[in-house]
């Protein structure tokens, strides 16, 4: 039972340089949290938190997309596939 959710967990990545290989996985990060929060938050429904800490993470994620950088934008449609299909269950 998740009792307390560490405020690092709960907000989005922000990767200072897209155009780095290394750095543009936080935006790929975003997009998994966001799925995987969104998961949790059915399984746990009182915990109102995970739903709104998904809902950031996807739109810090969304935002991305189309950053016009091949270092994410090759493979974070992907990502953001699965979460907004999670989004919408």
């Amino acid at each position: 039972y998740v009792r307390e959710i560490p405020d690092s967990l709960l907000e989005p990545a922000a990767a200072s340089d897209r155009a780095d290989g290394q750095l543009a996985h936080l935006d790929g990060l975003n997009l998994s949290r966001a799925w995987c929060y969104f998961n949790l938050a059915r399984a746990l429904p009182e915990k109102k938190i995970l739903l709104q800490s998904a809902a950031r993470h996807l739109e810090a994620g969304l935002a991305t997309l189309a950053s016009g950088e091949y270092a994410g934008e090759h493979w974070l449609a992907t990502f953001a596939g699965y979460a907004l299909a999670c989004a919408d269950s």
